[in-house]
């Protein structure tokens, strides 16, 4: 964590200086959110980041969630909170899912017997666990966020949309009213993301729908406190009894609590899942018939529900219609459950909303701060659609097997299969965008084959320079909307003068390079771009002083120097070359999106490839534009 930059500051240092319009109640803002769900907080406290962009956020319900449904925390998401500040939060508070049991009936006639215990994450999927904690304390985290930053953002609570509309006003062409505990209060903003559920005000106000269908299978979810003889308690089981259905258990934080996802009867053609009259009652009895002979007693439910298995999604994620594509510009988005809806037992419900707003986020504010034109936004709907459609697809066949009713061990492994195989989809790591306006081609693939173009950016261990740190480094890459230039040396080079990193660096730094044409005038040398470089060389062999200067910047009000921008191999097992494949002989340059993902791989001689690839969507500045007239 940096700070000082402008000049010593005593206390938190996650908590920022109050800036202009702190605390204010906004009725002009540039982005409104709807909703305080994962989606929401997660872009509001991106947003916040920004002290220039004025955001409020609002919410029908009274006050914070204070017992979350969704409990799930996939291995990509814990990195997308290292972006944010919080990773050892969730880890530290959380349940680590290690181990997963899968149990049937036994061949020789036995009930229930564990047919197979296997490692829940693979090696180097990802530094990251897999956490299961409360969604209500993801909340707390991203509300710390926003009160710590420069704007103050706290949500509005008790505010229930009543309309949203598209004007003519070419400041702020959208206007919000709500109903605020009787009284109206009309929001003016330049964007407004809908991030209020599957039943969302702001989907319908656009004219979408959600469209696929259900299953019919009715299930119900518990979270209790249990005493019980089943040995697995507190490991993640998928247990499939002979007739009596089928129970997932998912131990929750705290060393006592589980959580049971219980397999109720079928739905007939019409009904509801409320027209049953389900009640924790039945969900207890039913449980205690799957997991015969073991015995389960339910000391306390601390929360339940019944819910139909069903997978929707929305044809578009923002207010312009197809044909209008290019023309039109995006406005109104929506995210998270507003746009697709899927049965939780996979448990990416809230993982692929924070990835919506992950998403979406860094875009706005490019566009907001004049660094990028609009058409950048279109590739929000086109990203995170294809991204929804998948997730449905791998939802509906993880549904279906889940329920089956396995008549023989072959089919009965089917489901465990299943699992085996889409353990990097469930853990969040195979999110890959397709060829765009931001994402590359893979030409150059070769020259880095573990850093996959349109993948996250895969982190591996490093020590940093300067202090002898040992790192991850991907936990480099924050979530402040900067994109990022990775640059890893070739052999032998230890990046003075005359080795291709200096010429590079030196290229990209020129008067007429990337830099001087899209940085604004009187940022940061590294405000739009964060240049870091990894080198072959051990950090003892290394000579800080014979750098280029671009990875030593001068920044802030004191023009401080920046001694965090180079790293070497790690010191204990394979170092970073050899684990994501990187050409030691070539090198590699990885151009990476302010999301994390991989935009470009190329050679570090292709300067011209890169200023092309950002002219497409970023704005040169006018002074560079003038020095170019």
């Amino acid at each position: 964590m940096q700070y000082h930059q402008n000049g010593f500051r005593p206390g938190d240092p996650s908590v920022a200086p109050a800036g202009p319009g702190a605390g204010e109640t906004l009725r002009d803002v540039d982005v409104l959110i709807v909703g305080c769900g994962p989606a929401g907080l997660t872009l509001a406290a991106q947003l916040s980041a920004f002290p220039d962009i004025s955001v409020r956020i609002a919410e029908r319900k009274p006050g914070p969630l204070e017992v979350g449904q969704a409990d799930g925390i996939a291995c990509r998401s814990v990195e997308m909170f290292e972006a944010f500040g919080f990773a050892e939060k969730v880890v530290k508070e959380g349940y680590q899912v290690n181990e997963v049991t899968f149990w049937r009936p036994g061949a020789d006639g036995t009930p229930l017997t564990r047919a197979d215990r296997i490692q829940d994450v693979e090696d180097d999927l990802s530094e990251m666990p897999h956490i299961i904690l409360s969604q209500a304390r993801i909340h707390d985290f991203y509300l710390e966020i926003m009160r710590n930053a420069p704007r103050r953002l706290t949500p509005d609570y008790g505010m229930e949309l009543i309309s949203l509309t598209r004007t003519d006003d070419p400041e702020h062409p959208v206007t919000a009213t709500f109903d605020r505990n009787g009284d109206e209060e009309t929001i003016r903003a330049r964007y407004v993301v809908g991030c209020d559920g599957a039943r969302s005000q702001v989907r319908r106000s656009m004219g979408h729908e959600l469209r696929g269908g259900s299953a019919r299978q009715l299930w119900g979810v518990m979270d209790a406190l249990v005493r019980t003889d089943f040995p697995d308690i507190r490991l993640k089981c998928a247990i499939q009894s002979a007739d009596a259905g089928s129970v997932l258990i998912i131990p929750r934080e705290g060393g006592y609590m589980v959580r049971l996802y219980i397999e109720l009867d079928a739905l007939a053609e019409g009904e509801r899942a409320a027209d049953r009259g389900v009640t924790s009652g039945m969900l207890i009895e039913k449980a205690q018939r799957i997991l015969a002979p073991y015995t389960l007693e339910v000391a306390e439910v601390a929360w339940w529900s019944a819910y139909e298995i069903g997978q929707r999604v929305c044809d578009a994620f923002d207010d312009v219609p197809e044909a209008e594509r290019g023309v039109c510009m995006p406005r109104i988005f929506i995210a998270g459950d507003a746009c697709h809806t899927h049965s939780p037992k996979a448990g990416q419900g809230m993982n692929v909303s924070m990835a919506d707003a992950f998403n979406l986020g860094w875009k706005l504010a490019a566009v907001l701060r004049g660094e990028a034109r609009p058409a950048l936004l279109d590739t929000y709907s086109e990203e995170r659609r294809a991204k929804a459609k998948e997730l449905i697809d791998f939802d509906r066949d993880m549904a279906r097997l889940f329920s089956a009713r396995p008549e023989t061990a072959a089919e009965a492994e089917l489901f465990q299969q299943y699992f085996q195989k889409h353990g990097r989809y469930t853990a969040g790591v195979e999110t890959r965008y397709a060829p765009s306006l931001i994402t590359g081609g893979a030409a150059h693939q070769d020259l880095a084959r573990g850093l996959i173009v349109g993948k996250r950016f895969h982190s591996a261990p490093v020590i940093r320079l300067a202090d002898a740190k040992p790192m991850q480094l991907g936990h480099a890459l924050k979530a402040d909307g900067r994109w990022r230039l990775m640059v890893f040396a070739p052999e032998g080079d230890d990046g003075a003068a005359g080795g291709p990193v200096a010429a590079l660096c030196g290229a990209i730094a020129g008067p007429s390079g990337l830099i001087a044409r899209f940085t604004p005038d009187g940022a940061d040398i590294d405000s739009v771009f964060d240049i870091r470089a990894v080198f072959q060389i051990g950090h003892r062999d290394m000579a800080v002083e014979t750098l280029p200067g671009l990875l030593l910047p001068k920044k802030g009000a004191l023009g401080l120097t920046d001694y965090e921008k180079v790293f070497c191999p790690s010191l204990a097992g394979p170092d970073i070359f050899e684990l994501r494949g990187i050409d030691r002989t070539r090198g590699a340059l990885i151009v990476t999106r302010p999301d994390q993902h991989v935009a470009q791989v190329l050679p570090l001689t292709a300067v011209a490839e890169v200023e092309r690839f950002f002219e497409r969507f970023l704005m040169v500045t006018q002074r560079a534009a003038a020095a170019a007239s």
